[in-house]
């Protein structure tokens, strides 16, 4: 199979079950965000040291290769079969959180993402994961989407918030706080 199939030179796509959509559709944008999501979580398990947080990541990345099937399958074909989030794979995520909580002092101010450059990768996953759970929003508006893949982008955001301040932490890393000016 080539790489290349010539298809998309004129600005459409095929969704899974073969409907032709422009590229610019909301629906591709979602999906789209979601895979540029799943290339940061790469970059971020990449920098990692911590063995049982890259095991995560990479069933993270699994999640969001199902989550983007989802997305990208032709919603007026309800009989494709896709892979589906469940709800235990949002409750991995909570107990995650919850693990990495119990390590780090309670959070007194809202954080300046930064202090380290793995530190930083990370913000910018936990920072594309809500724009990818924004889109969703907005799909399911006009195309209903199942609810646990919003569900499990809101809790991944919640997860990488998390494991940035443990990375800052393990790192050494200064939590710079944000001061409103008075």
């Amino acid at each position: 199979m080539k790489i290349y199939t010539k298809t998309g030179d004129i600005g459409e796509t095929s969704l899974f079950g073969g409907k032709r959509v422009l590229k610019s559709e909301l629906r591709i944008e979602a999906y789209g965000t979601v895979d540029e999501l799943n290339s940061w979580i790469g970059l971020v398990r990449d920098v990692q040291t911590d063995n049982a947080i890259k095991e995560l990541l990479k069933e993270i990345q699994d999640r969001l290769f199902t989550l983007g099937s989802t997305l990208a399958a032709d919603p007026d074909k309800a009989k494709l079969k896709t892979p589906g989030i469940h709800e235990e794979d949002i409750e991995l995520l909570e107990k995650a959180i919850d693990a990495i909580d119990e390590q780090l002092e309670p959070l007194k101010n809202f954080i300046l993402p930064g202090g380290h450059v793995n530190v930083s990768y990370c913000h910018i996953a936990r920072t594309v994961c809500r724009r990818a759970e924004r889109l969703c929003v907005a799909l399911n508006i006009d195309s209903e989407i199942h609810p646990l893949v919003i569900k499990y982008l809101n809790r991944l955001s919640d997860y990488l918030f998390t494991l940035c301040r443990k990375m800052a932490k393990d790192l050494g890393a200064e939590e710079t706080p944000w001061l409103p000016r008075k």
